[in-house]
């Protein structure tokens, strides 16, 4: 008999967090806010991540179908990342996100982080 999943626990907040957890992920989906974008379009847009840990996190969001990866058969070949539907739906969050930041960091703060 196949087992079951287990049963995520926690509040919604603790499960949400759990999907976009870590510093990479809310950037990466930030990012793709703006439309699709290819792998080294990404790297450029965040210069200090590594290229392991992008497609590191690129792998876990498409994992949670926050982001759709789709595979051009061509040489060389070509990949592309878009949010999901899922994802999307993640927009408000992010842009109070951004628009707190605007808010309540300066410059300096911002640049400490």
């Amino acid at each position: 008999m196949p087992q079951k999943a287990p049963r995520m626990q926690g509040c919604s907040v603790e499960r949400t967090m759990s999907l976009i957890d870590g510093k990479w992920k809310i950037i990466v989906l930030y990012k793709l806010l703006r439309g699709t974008l290819r792998f080294n379009e990404l790297r450029r847009l965040i210069p200090s991540i590594t290229q392991r840990m992008l497609t590191h996190q690129l792998r876990e969001l498409e994992a949670d179908g926050l982001i759709v990866r789709t595979v051009y058969a061509q040489v060389p070949p070509r990949v592309e990342y878009t949010l999901s539907t899922r994802g999307r739906s993640l927009e408000p969050v992010l842009m109070a996100m951004k628009e707190w930041g605007d808010a309540n960091l300066s410059s300096e703060e911002a640049k400490a982080a």
